[in-house]
């Protein structure tokens, strides 16, 4: 490989949400943290370049994004989804959580009915609930270790809720889902019938395995793209989530003079210049750092799938078709949630996002980042399997008493 993501890097110490916030949101500081989709890698050198340059320069005074930011995402779009959108379309803000928050604002009123697909990426439920809106759950069918949408439920709950939107995540966070053209097609048609606006979260749509293609919601049918908000970032793919940028996509009109004046409303005007100089820069050398990081993140996976099968048989990995976020299904355990996480937190000193952080009815899964040098990833597994081989031990000595 060209790009070194066996690099281990000290990140404790450095502000860092993912490695330094245990004493605050743990009460201890010993934990591995796989948790927050938050990746261990450096930015490659062409990229690093063009922030010194920026950092060089010596003045941050308020941005503008100009011709050359425009094109540089224009052109990801077009090379990695054939998307075509044109510039008029995009707004800026820092952040795709913070864009669902301006959606419901913009295109919802106190009361209305969101309906979102749990296990699902927890702030959409906070969102939903914090700005006085009605949630609505159309809950996901897991069965023989895999997920689908059921349909008929989808379309129940809109009619019966009168749902005004739906939060559409795309790859979905956690179970690893990417939505194929047809199941795409079938939400857009359900939703266009009912004339329910489809907020769509594609923060990890550069994240597929092989066998497995994104397609953008509007590009599925083109009726879709007028009553949708498409939300983009580099955040994810590049792991500049902390420089706050993000690329919302609307198609129509009316519908993004609504959302902008929402943004106007609370005082919101524009990206720091560090933070379109990076997406800038991102999107137009970015490419092959990221091809080789999908197959880093594949050979990673792989390890874990091995790793499972081979030393803990007892947990079992909902295999993923995108992001670089593993689903893992504890049940086998036969621990309660309380004590699931006891076991991960107390027992193997690792840190996990909680499966009951996603929905009610998903506290025996457990979802892990593997977007690490490997070296971590395996000093975590090998953490768990020391834990759950006290587990065997222990109850093997009960069955004797």
């Amino acid at each position: 490989m060209t790009y070194d993501f066996d690099r281990v890097i000290e990140r404790r110490g450095t502000n860092s949400e993912k490695w330094d916030c245990g004493p605050q949101l743990k009460g201890r500081d010993d934990l591995l943290p796989l948790w927050v989709a938050d990746m261990d890698f450096a930015l490659p050198d062409e990229v690093l370049d063009d922030m010194h340059t920026a950092v060089d320069h010596g003045v941050f005074g308020y941005g503008f994004a100009g011709a050359a930011y425009y094109e540089s995402v224009l052109a990801w779009y077009s090379d990695r989804f054939d998307w075509t959108v044109e510039c008029s379309w995009l707004t800026q803000t820092p952040g795709v959580v913070f864009a669902l928050g301006i959606a419901l604002q913009a295109f919802t009123d106190p009361g209305d009915a969101v309906l979102i697909q749990q296990p699902v990426y927890y702030p959409f439920a906070q969102l939903i609930e914090s700005n006085g809106r009605k949630l609505v759950d159309s809950p996901l069918v897991y069965e023989q270790g895999r997920y689908r949408i059921d349909f008929d439920d989808f379309e129940k709950k809109i009619t019966s809720s009168r749902v005004k939107a739906f939060i559409l995540c795309s790859p979905h966070n956690p179970v690893g889902r990417v939505w194929t053209h047809d199941e795409l097609e079938r939400i857009g048609r359900i939703c266009r019938a009912h004339d329910v606006l489809v907020i769509s979260d594609e923060i990890h749509a550069d994240f597929t395995y092989p066998g497995h293609r994104h397609h953008v919601f509007p590009t599925v049918d083109p009726s879709f793209a007028e009553r949708c908000v498409v939300c983009t970032a580099p955040s994810k793919t590049f792991n500049i989530a902390g420089l706050q940028i993000a690329n919302i996509v609307i198609p129509n009109e009316k519908l993004r003079a609504q959302y902008r004046k929402v943004l106007e409303r609370i005082g919101y005007f524009g990206a720091s210049p560090f933070s379109l100089e990076a997406c800038r820069s991102c999107y137009t050398h970015g490419g092959p750092w990221l091809d080789e990081l999908k197959d880093y993140l594949a050979q990673n996976l792989s390890f874990l799938r091995d790793f499972l099968r081979e030393r803990m048989p007892e947990i079992a990995l909902v295999e993923p078709q995108g992001t670089y976020l593993a689903w893992l299904d504890c049940s086998g355990l036969g621990l309660d949630d309380a004590r699931l996480e006891k076991l991960m937190v107390d027992d193997a000193r690792v840190w996990l996002d909680s499966g009951s952080m996603f929905g009610p009815c998903s506290g025996q899964f457990e979802r892990v980042n593997i977007a690490c040098p490997r070296a971590t990833l395996e000093r975590a597994l090998e953490q768990m399997e020391s834990a759950v081989g006290k587990l065997r031990a222990q109850r093997a000595v009960n069955r004797e008493r």
